[in-house]
């Protein structure tokens, strides 16, 4: 073969592997994509619903134990402010002033007993539930339990596409399909699970925030406090016991014939026929029947804070899980055993409170815890 032949042949060898390799680098991938069997799916559903009810469970022993808290500050809160100024004798002289304007300014038409309750109710707010929020407050411990919800159950759908070696797509757009938030009107009222575990912080959700502040503005919602029925029993009994004094105190009369004047003038006339002699021998019954109602009160508050399941401070965990596990676990009926979370575990940016009381443990009406 002479030079000019080799040549040649070398030039059209190098053209044919140019084209091999355009050919190859031009051609469609041809990589199957990876298929998951139903049976996989349906796994992978239960281990969601496992993860949200064993996040959920966490969630409410860290409420539990907020809400303990909180009902311990307002028994002290309430021995120590409320109760000693309700049962004093100059506010007791004060109360039965106000039963009398209010039976000579008001007449038949307004129950005097229910614009005590309205008075009593803004006093225990200002003396008692305004104070401890400061330092616990129910509607902030129901945000932190939410977010708390929220970590668990995403750190725990971590570890499902490994575990069935699901490709990530495939698990983003299963999670994309699962609703968490629902409120009207939608869109931006309406939130995914994929939303609610990859958004972060999630109070840049518009769903979120909106279910937030849907629950706190709920009437008797988190940080209401003790229910008007309560503070109404002790308006109820102090107006009638007040109201039963005013013959031997003359302050019906003074009142009535006080209108327009100085009110000094008439707590003068108020106080004028009854001593404090006769107030203290009656105080230790009153502030033992006062201790007992306000601390029923309290318990009674303490457990619709924890059970009320659009108002309270689980509200917003009852309603992410609500709408999780209800779009899935209707599909399947599998029974499996929860592996429980670590509970040292704090929401997002907080601290645990230091306390492992259960409800067994709140205190009794002499303030002490109870076993």
């Amino acid at each position: 073969m002479n030079l000019r032949s080799l040549i040649l042949a070398l030039i059209v060898a190098l053209m044919m592997a140019l084209v091999g390799c355009a050919s190859k680098n031009h051609a469609p991938d041809q990589t199957p994509p990876v298929l998951v069997s139903e049976d996989t799916w349906r796994q992978v559903d239960w281990d969601i619903v496992t993860a949200s009810l064993t996040a959920k469970g966490s969630a409410k022993d860290y409420a539990r134990s907020s809400m303990a808290n909180w009902r311990d500050l307002a028994y002290q809160r309430t021995e120590a402010d409320f109760i000693p100024w309700f049962t004093g004798y100059w506010t007791q002289q004060w109360l039965t002033l106000k039963v009398a304007w209010y039976k000579v300014s008001t007449g038949k038409e307004t129950d005097p007993a229910k614009r005590m309750a309205n008075y009593l109710q803004e006093q225990y707010h200002n003396r008692v539930l305004d104070p401890v929020a400061k330092q616990i407050d129910p509607g902030a411990v129901m945000e932190q339990t939410t977010k708390l919800y929220i970590q668990l159950l995403g750190t725990q759908l971590q570890g499902i596409a490994p575990r069935y070696d699901v490709p990530l797509d495939q698990l983003d757009r299963r999670f994309k399909d699962i609703p968490a938030i629902e409120l009207a009107p939608p869109p931006n009222r309406n939130a995914s699970l994929y939303q609610i575990i990859h958004i972060d912080p999630v109070v840049k959700l518009p769903a979120y925030v909106a279910l937030v502040n849907q629950i706190r503005n709920t009437p008797s919602g988190a940080g209401a406090g003790p229910s008007d029925a309560s503070i109404s029993s002790v308006a109820q009994r102090t107006s009638e016991k007040l109201e039963a004094t005013l013959p031997t105190r003359g302050v019906a009369g003074a009142v009535a014939a006080a209108v327009g004047r100085v009110a000094g003038t008439m707590i003068s006339l108020a106080v004028s026929g009854f001593g404090a002699i006769a107030h203290e021998k009656e105080r230790s019954e009153m502030v033992e029947q006062l201790r007992v109602i306000l601390s029923a009160a309290l318990d009674d508050e303490r457990r619709n804070l924890m059970d009320n399941p659009t108002a309270g401070v689980m509200a917003g965990v009852y309603h992410l899980s609500g709408h999780i596990e209800g779009s899935l676990i209707k599909t399947f009926t599998p029974s499996v055993e929860l592996e429980p979370i670590p509970q040292d575990l704090p929401p997002p940016g907080e601290q645990p409170l230091q306390d492992n009381k259960s409800d067994e443990q709140a205190p009794s009406d002499d303030g002490k815890a109870t076993e």
